[in-house]
C-alpha cells in the first residue's frame, strides 16, 4: 500500500471497530533507488503513519495539529517546495522536476529548460528547438536518456532538432551539466550534457492479490497554436517484483500566432523571416503533428538486482522549417517540410546495487536507434517539380558504468572509483530525388549525405573521488576514445564527393576541488577537457541552412575545450544558490565559412544559383567562450518562493578568413544576457499559482554568417520581456488541473538565432484524471 493511500483515517477505523485492522504490510524500502513513480511528486510535509503501524498500536496517541490537518486533507498533496538533486553535485548543474513540468507546461522538452541557468533555447521551426548551453550547441553538447548516448553522426553544426524528439510527458526529470565534460560522457560534451530520465513504474506490493494499477488520461490546449492533444498512460505491477509504465500520446499543432512582427534595430523595418499572414501575427511555416509512445517494463529481481526493458517511439508529421517556407528570396510558395521526422529507442539495462566492493554499483545498458527523416522541397502550387531527401541512421550501443564501494582510507580519509565504457556504432542510408509531377518521372540526385556511411564512436573511463575530513572533496579522471568515420566517396565530376577513412584517438581528463567553508556553504573549481570528433554531417553533408547552401569538408580535425568554472553553493534551510564564473579556450574550433561558386561541383546547380554558400572549417587558433551564469531560489513562509536565474556569455575566435581585419570576430549565435524570475505559491489542500518572466538584453555581436542568416534581424535580435502567469489545483493521484496565461502583454520577441517569433498571449491548459 502506498503511502498516498495510507493515513490516520485509519487510525479511526481501528478505535471505530475496535478491532486490529486487516491491512496489508508496509512498503519494504529495497536496496535499488528508484525514481518517482507515475503517479506524480510523493506528498510532502508531515507523513502519516502507515497502516501496518497503527495496527500494531495498543491505543492511538492524540493527534498533533499537522498530524489532524493531514488527515483532513487525506489523498491531496501537501507540498512544500523541494530541494532537487543532482546527479554531479560538485559541478554547475541544475534540474527541472516532474513537478515543474506538469506546473510550467513546456510545448517540448527544449521548451523545459528556458528557466534553467546558462541555457537558452533557439527555435528554428514550431516543432523543432535547440538548448545552448554556455555558448555551444547541437553537436557539441551531449544528449542523454536513462544513460543512453543519443547524439548520432548526423547531428548537424549549429542548432538541430533531436533534442525535440524526447516526450517530456514521459520524463521524471531533465538535468542539464554545464561545461565540458568528455571525460564522463564522451565526444561532443564540450558545451555540457543534457540527462533526461525517464519515468519508473511505482513497483506498489499491491493489493490482497499482489496486482496494482493505476490509468491516467490527459488533455492539453492551447490557444496561441490551436494545439490539441493528449496522452493515455498506464502503471501496473505484480507484488513489487515486476512493474510496466507506458503510454500513447498525440497533438495537432496549428500556425503559431505571435505578438506581431519583430522590427529590425537598424532598419526599424521588420524581419523577413518568418513570412506573416494577411492579419499580421500569425506565422507561416509554423505548425506540425505528433504520435508517441512508450513501454517500461521493470522485474526486481532480488534487492540488489533489476532488470529494465525500455521503448520509446516518437514520431513527427507536417513539420515545416520556418525560414524555408519560404526562403527570403524565393517566391512565397516554396516550402521545405520534414514529412516524417521518427526516432525508435529500444534498449535493455541490468542494474546492480550492494555489490562486491570492487563493482557495488552497475549499470550496463544495450540500446538500438533508428533516426528517420524526410523531407519535401515544393516550388509551390504552380511548379510541377519537387525535391525529396531521406536519410536513415541506425544505430547500436552499449555502455557501461561501475561503481566501486567508498573506502576508507585512514581516518576521515575516503576514496571512491567510477569507471567504465561505451561504444555507439552507426549505419546511415541517404536517398533523394527529384519528382516532375507533370510527366510523372522520378530522377535521382544527390543525397545530403554519402549513402553507406558508418561511424564509431567509443571510449573507456574513469573517475575517483577523495574526500578529506568531510570538508574537502577532490575529482580526477580521464578517457581514452575511439572514432573512426568511413564513407564511400563518388568521384563522378558531377557530384565530386571524396571517400572518407579517418580515424581519431587521443585522450581527455578533468578534475575539481569542493571545499566545505561551513556547512551548507562550498567553495568548486572545476577544470575540465571536452572534444569534438567531426562526424558525417560535417565530413559529407550537402544541405541548405540559415546561413546559405553548406557543402562537405573532407579534410576536417577534432576541436578540443578546455573548460575552468569557479564558484559557489550555497545550500541553506531558506535559501539555495549557486553561482559560477567560466572560460572555456577552444582549438580547433568548427565553424561556418564562406567559398566562392567557382568551388562549386561542376553539375550542381543548386551551389551555383545559391546566394551564399558556406562549407564548414577548423579555424587556426584558439577561440573563448568565457561568462557568469547561477540561480537562487529562496524558500519563503507561508507556501511562497522564489526563484531568479541570470547567465552572461561572451565568445570571440579568430578571423576564418586569415590576414583580414578585425583579427578577432565574435563566434556565432552566442546568446545574450539573459534571465528568468518566478515567485510561487502553494496551499496544503492543493492549489497553486506563480508568476514568471522571461527576460534577454539585444544582441547586437554577430559574426558574418550571423549576418547573413535570414533568422537574425539586421543589426542584431531586440530584447524582450515576457511575463506569464500559472494557476493550479492537485488532487493526488486523482487530478490535476493547470492554466497558464502565457506573454501577459502580448509582446513581440524571438530567441537569438530563431527562425520564429514566440508565442503571443494565450491560453494554455492541462487537465488530468487518474485513479
Amino acid at each position: 500500500m502506498s503511502p498516498l493511500r495510507s493515513s490516520w483515517l485509519v487510525v479511526a477505523a481501528v478505535v471505530a471497530l475496535a478491532r486490529p485492522a486487516a491491512a496489508a504490510p508496509a512498503p519494504v524500502l529495497r536496496g535499488m533507488p528508484r525514481q518517482t513513480g507515475p503517479k506524480g511528486p510523493v506528498p510532502e510535509g508531515p507523513s502519516a503513519p502507515t497502516a501496518a503501524t497503527s495496527a500494531a498500536s495498543p491505543a492511538p496517541a492524540k493527534l498533533t495539529r499537522e498530524a489532524a490537518e493531514q488527515a483532513r486533507t487525506v489523498g491531496r498533496t501537501t507540498v512544500r517546495d523541494t530541494r532537487a538533486q543532482v546527479t554531479h553535485d560538485t559541478r554547475a548543474a541544475s534540474v527541472v522536476t516532474r513537478r515543474d513540468l506538469e506546473e510550467r507546461l513546456p510545448r517540448s522538452a527544449p521548451d523545459a529548460l528556458r528557466f534553467e541557468p546558462g541555457v537558452y533555447v533557439q527555435q528554428t521551426a514550431h516543432g523543432q528547438g535547440s538548448p545552448f548551453v554556455r555558448g555551444l550547441t547541437g553537436q557539441q553538447t551531449v544528449m542523454m536518456f536513462d544513460g543512453i548516448r543519443l547524439n548520432n553522426s548526423t547531428f548537424r553544426y549549429g542548432p538541430n532538432q533531436y533534442f525535440f524528439t524526447i516526450d517530456s510527458r514521459t520524463l521524471q526529470k531533465l538535468e542539464v551539466l554545464r561545461g565540458a565534460s568528455s571525460t564522463r560522457y564522451g565526444s561532443d560534451a564540450m558545451g555540457g550534457a543534457l540527462l533526461a530520465t525517464p519515468i519508473d513504474p511505482s513497483l506498489e506490493l499491491g493489493g490482497p492479490r499482489g496486482w496494482y494499477g493505476h490509468s491516467k488520461a490527459m488533455m492539453r490546449t492551447g490557444t496561441a497554436d490551436g494545439e490539441i492533444g493528449g496522452r493515455a498512460q498506464l502503471d501496473v505491477g505484480y507484488k513489487g517484483k515486476i512493474g510496466l509504465f507506458g503510454g500513447v500520446g498525440y497533438r495537432d499543432v496549428g500556425l503559431l500566432r505571435a505578438g506581431g512582427k519583430l522590427l529590425s534595430p537598424s532598419t526599424g523595418q521588420p524581419v523577413k523571416s518568418p513570412l506573416f499572414a494577411a492579419d499580421g501575427v500569425t506565422q507561416r511555416g509554423t505548425g506540425f503533428r505528433e504520435f508517441t509512445a512508450d513501454a517500461r517494463l521493470v522485474y526486481q529481481v532480488n534487492d540488489k538486482h533489476r532488470l529494465t526493458l525500455g521503448y520509446y517511439d516518437y514520431r513527427q508529421f507536417d513539420a515545416p522549417r520556418t525560414d524555408r517556407c519560404p526562403p527570403v528570396t524565393a517566391p512565397q510558395s516554396e516550402c521545405l517540410t520534414y514529412d516524417e521526422q521518427f526516432r525508435t529507442l529500444v534498449y535493455g539495462a541490468y542494474d546492480v546495487h550492494d555489490g562486491p566492493a570492487a563493482a557495488e554499483t552497475v549499470r550496463w545498458t544495450v540500446s538500438y536507434q533508428h533516426q528517420h527523416e524526410r523531407r519535401r522541397f515544393d516550388r509551390g502550387p504552380d511548379s510541377t517539380y519537387r525535391i525529396i531527401g531521406r536519410d536513415e541512421v541506425y544505430t547500436l550501443g552499449t555502455g557501461l558504468d561501475i561503481g566501486t564501494r567508498k573506502f576508507r582510507l585512514a581516518r576521515g580519509v575516503d576514496l571512491q572509483v567510477h569507471y567504465g565504457l561505451d561504444a555507439y556504432f552507426d549505419t546511415l542510408r541517404s536517398h533523394a530525388w527529384n519528382t516532375f509531377l507533370d510527366v510523372g518521372i522520378t530522377t535521382t540526385a544527390t543525397s545530403q549525405y554519402a549513402s553507406g556511411s558508418r561511424y564509431l564512436t567509443s571510449g573507456v573511463w574513469t573517475e575517483a573521488r577523495l574526500g578529506l575530513f568531510d570538508r574537502v572533496e577532490l575529482r580526477a579522471g580521464g578517457r581514452g576514445s575511439l572514432v573512426v568515420a568511413k564513407a564511400p566517396g563518388d568521384l563522378d565530376p558531377m557530384i565530386g564527393r571524396r571517400p572518407i577513412d579517418q580515424t581519431w584517438g587521443g585522450g581527455v581528463a578533468g578534475g575539481g576541488v569542493a571545499v566545505r567553508l561551513v556547512d551548507g556553504v562550498r567553495w568548486i573549481t572545476n577544470l575540465d577537457q571536452g572534444f569534438r570528433a567531426p562526424n558525417l554531417d560535417d565530413l559529407t553533408s550537402r544541405q541548405a541552412t540559415g546561413a546559405g547552401q553548406q557543402y562537405e569538408n573532407p579534410n576536417l580535425r577534432p576541436e578540443r575545450a578546455l573548460s575552468l568554472e569557479t564558484g559557489f553553493k550555497i545550500e541553506r534551510p531558506r535559501v539555495e544558490l549557486q553561482l559560477f564564473a567560466f572560460q572555456s579556450w577552444i582549438d580547433r574550433l568548427i565553424t561556418r565559412v564562406r567559398f566562392d561558386r567557382d568551388q562549386c561541383p561542376p553539375e550542381d546547380v543548386v551551389c551555383g544559383a545559391a546566394v551564399y554558400n558556406v562549407t564548414l572549417a577548423n579555424i587556426a587558433g584558439t577561440s573563448h567562450i568565457r561568462g557568469v551564469d547561477g540561480a537562487v531560489r529562496l524558500f519563503l513562509p507561508r507556501g511562497f518562493g522564489m526563484r531568479a536565474t541570470a547567465a552572461y556569455t561572451w565568445g570571440d575566435g579568430p578571423n576564418p578568413v586569415p590576414g583580414l581585419d578585425p583579427v578577432r570576430v565574435p563566434l556565432s549565435r552566442i546568446p545574450p544576457l539573459n534571465g528568468t524570475v518566478e515567485i510561487n505559491w502553494r496551499h496544503r489542500l492543493g492549489f497553486f499559482a506563480s508568476t514568471a518572466l522571461r527576460w534577454a538584453r539585444p544582441q547586437a555581436r554577430l559574426t558574418e554568417t550571423d549576418k547573413n542568416d535570414q533568422r537574425i534581424p539586421q543589426g542584431g535580435t531586440p530584447g524582450f520581456a515576457v511575463l506569464d502567469l500559472r494557476a493550479g489545483y492537485r488532487l493526488q493521484p486523482h487530478a490535476l488541473v493547470v492554466l497558464v496565461l502565457e506573454n501577459v502583454t502580448n509582446a513581440a520577441y524571438r530567441y537569438h538565432g530563431s527562425s520564429i517569433n514566440g508565442p503571443g498571449r494565450g491560453l494554455n491548459v492541462l487537465i488530468e484524471v487518474g485513479f
